[in-house]
């Protein structure tokens, strides 16, 4: 790895404007918007029946998608504005090991050291009945292959570790819970990315290797590995002229 590069995550403001680049050019929303509507209020539901109220934990999250899915309107939020570990922390601390009857993480995991150990704790503050939901990118994505094949050559940062839907499936398994898995296709248009001195496309290839001005700080033979395996079918199709990599998300719903 040259020494010249650095993390994204080492520029936030870079790494803010990289992530917003990658919501305009991805259906990541649009994916999780068509679970919330589908899936879940019957999940809510469920775990609902017989009960005059529902406790929600949501973790990583924010407000938004949750609180604006349909069918829900019943239920009361109360949203606690800290990281996983800090909550986790306060609760031993203070020994308010209160039961919740959902809980759910969106995009986080990637941001826990120990993982096995995060989901152990949370599974354990769930009320009979309830559930968790899980929401992180697919075993089956570009991602995978992405950070399988050149993750050791990438910029490695202690904030953020390469973990998929594959990777957590066996720490539930090793854990002995139960849990469903759905995947759900998303993509997010590269096309940029291949166009010289394009900025919307060094955004979304900084995105993609989480590395700072990955374009011109990367090693010539890596950047021409990453960027000639984009364009394969294990990591994008080509569609209407546009390359679009495969974003792919895992809704897991881990049962009590």
């Amino acid at each position: 790895m040259a020494s010249s590069m650095r993390s994204l995550f080492s520029d936030h403001n870079r790494y803010v404007e990289s992530f917003r680049r990658f919501l305009n050019s991805s259906t990541e929303h649009q994916c999780m918007q068509e679970f919330m509507d589908k899936k879940l209020p019957g999940i809510i539901a469920r775990i609902g029946d017989r009960k005059s109220e529902i406790k929600i934990l949501s973790i990583g999250g924010g407000a938004e998608l949750v609180a604006k899915t349909s069918n829900l309107k019943n239920i009361k939020f109360a949203w606690h504005k800290e990281t996983s570990s800090e909550y986790q922390n306060r609760i031993i601390e203070k020994k308010e090991f209160q039961k919740w009857d959902f809980i759910h993480m969106i995009q986080m995991l990637y941001y826990v050291k120990d993982i096995p150990a995060t989901l152990k704790f949370f599974h354990s503050l769930l009320a009979t009945n309830a559930k968790m939901l899980i929401i992180l990118v697919s075993g089956i994505s570009g991602w995978d292959k992405l950070w399988k094949k050149y993750g050791s050559r990438l910029p490695q940062d202690d904030l953020c570790q390469y973990v998929t839907s594959s990777d957590l499936t066996q720490m539930l398994d090793k854990l002995g819970i139960k849990y469903e898995c759905y995947d759900l296709l998303s993509t997010m248009d590269i096309s940029d990315c291949f166009i010289d001195g394009n900025e919307n496309g060094e955004l979304l290839c900084d995105f993609l290797t989480e590395t700072c001005n990955f374009n011109t700080t990367a090693p010539p033979d890596l950047k021409a590995e990453i960027m000639k395996d984009l364009q394969e079918s294990e990591f994008s199709v080509k569609k209407e002229g546009k390359v679009l990599f495969n974003n792919s998300l895992s809704f897991i719903v881990v049962e009590a």
